[in-house]
């Protein structure tokens, strides 16, 4: 049977249509979603986890609504060396209350904060850092705090790099987290740092938005004054999202066990060991530094991100470990 002249062109436009859409198919799978990432064992096990998860006709495949994502911050979506950001944040506030207040300036953990002695500082353990953020955080509206927060990370920079601190973000980690977001995994940042110091940035930073991060956290009040309704921190502790707390505020805040989770340091092991201990398709990602010339070698003597319980348990069970010396091209955005 003939053609109908008439409908020549339409044909030929749908016949375009079709062609470019296979076309655009074909390019999509042949770009590589991790292009900072060295191909090797680590690369090619998240793509095929990935891939499994969104084909139904995959035994790994994971319906939408479990395809939950949780990632550590400090040491593994961006840099925690010399020190935690955040601390260095609740330094900076600490010496300008102690140029306010010089009572403050005879207790030792303050003098070594004014004294930039990071070791003597860290010699006063957890409980001596807790402190810290409560005489800089609490008392706190929680707007002024995010508005103090964005301010410092405006002009604050990093001892080494001289570069903001949101720059210090990893490249590679950045690419996962937007593969996994365009294949409908729903992502979270579960951290051991402040909860409300990272809501102001991670939405630009990781496109993950402010009720998808969990974190530690100090007791609020609700105050009305002046006709004004506010949240206030209070300067008690409320929560500390890390080691066990870490799964216990996957629970509290997500209420699903999440398929995928990566993080850095022993503070990840219940969050990954969670994770596993679900039914069917898991991934469980450590981060390992490495890389003493791009960014900083360490594991299980650091003070900071010890690696030494987790590497071991990952090594036993097969948990993907990152060699960030040996699988990543680059480290930060500004390398590219």
């Amino acid at each position: 049977m003939k053609c109908n002249r008439h409908y020549l062109p339409l044909l030929l436009f749908f016949s375009a249509l079709i062609i470019a859409g296979c076309a655009d198919k074909k390019e999509a799978q042949n770009t590589d979603p991790l292009p900072s990432w060295n191909e090797g064992k680590v690369k090619s096990s998240i793509i095929a986890f990935v891939n499994a998860a969104i084909d139904e006709a995959n035994d790994g495949f994971i319906p939408v609504n479990e395809r939950i994502a949780t990632f550590d911050n400090d040491g593994n979506l961006w840099s925690e060396q010399p020190y935690y950001f955040q601390l260095k944040y609740t330094i900076d506030k600490v010496k300008q209350l102690a140029e306010e207040d010089a009572d403050l300036q005879n207790e030792p953990i303050i003098q070594a904060v004014l004294a930039d002695d990071m070791k003597q500082l860290l010699s006063f353990g957890e409980h001596g850092l807790i402190e810290l953020l409560k005489l800089s955080h609490g008392g706190m509206r929680a707007d002024a705090f995010e508005a103090s927060v964005e301010e410092w990370l405006a002009t604050a920079e990093h001892p080494r790099f001289e570069r903001k601190f949101t720059e210090l973000v990893y490249q590679p980690m950045l690419e996962l987290l937007e593969y996994l977001q365009k294949n409908e995994f729903k992502t979270f940042v579960v951290s051991g740092g402040g909860i409300d110091f990272m809501r102001v940035w991670c939405e630009e930073a990781y496109n993950i938005p402010p009720d998808q991060v969990i974190g530690s956290s100090l007791k609020a009040e609700f105050v009305i004054e002046n006709g004004e309704a506010f949240i206030r921190k209070l300067p008690e502790i409320n929560f500390i999202d890390d080691k066990e707390g870490k799964p216990i505020g996957i629970h509290q805040y997500i209420g699903k066990r999440p398929v995928f989770a990566s993080g850095n340091s022993d503070g990840d092991l219940p969050m990954l060991q969670y994770t596993a201990s679900g039914d069917g398709p898991r991934f469980m990602l450590y981060l390992h530094h490495t890389d003493s010339i791009r960014e900083w070698a360490y594991d299980r003597d650091s003070h900071i991100g010890r690696l030494d319980k987790g590497l071991d348990e990952a090594r036993e069970r097969g948990w993907s470990v990152i060699d960030m010396a040996k699988d990543w091209k680059v480290i930060y955005p500004f390398e590219k």
